[in-house]
């Protein structure tokens, strides 16, 4: 009996077919796996907490109070010392990076009347409209201070990180 021999590269090919096969299954899995969990708990999250939607822009997030990396690695963050949903001036941060999947990545895109949600804890809704949007250097804290009306400020970083973009939003839609 004649034996072949194209079958010890065969197999070895087979294997290592197999092998790739398995471990593209393994990470694509992992990587699912870890998108599913952080969906649940941002859902968990937003079940207790304010959340902020700007529907357009796919934007939804829980928003916890405190700004540290803690909070930001997790939710979009309240700026101690600032307003309420519908009182003041309600200030919140988050994370946004051309490279991993920020909750206000999306915000360079905002546009003037754009609709922004809150949803207190108690999940009554406040509504409010884009006014404004404009970049500021990161020691411009102003943007927090109290305006003497009610008013959403956003805060997040620029795509390179060195500034920061803030985005207003107030309960009356403004006419242009």
């Amino acid at each position: 009996m004649k034996k072949d021999r194209h079958s010890k590269p065969n197999k070895v090919l087979f294997f290592l077919g197999l092998a790739a096969i398995l471990t593209g299954t393994v990470m694509l899995a992992f990587l699912v796996g870890r998108k599913l969990l952080r969906d649940y708990r941002r859902n968990q999250l937003m079940k207790t907490n304010v959340v902020i939607e700007i529907p357009e822009l796919r934007i939804k997030a829980p928003v916890l109070e405190g700004t540290d990396n803690e909070v930001l690695s997790k939710a979009a963050g309240h700026f101690p010392g600032t307003g309420a949903p519908g009182e003041g001036n309600y200030c919140i941060a988050a994370h946004s990076s051309t490279i991993y999947k920020e909750y206000f990545n999306a915000l360079r895109n905002v546009q003037t009347g754009m609709e922004v949600r809150l949803y207190d804890v108690s999940k009554n809704l406040y509504t409010y409209y884009v006014s404004d949007s404009f970049i500021v250097k990161p020691d411009e804290t102003w943007v927090l201070d109290d305006a003497e009306d009610v008013r959403v400020t956003l805060v997040t970083c620029t795509d390179d990180g060195t500034q920061r973009r803030i985005v207003v939003a107030k309960p009356q839609k403004q006419d242009n």
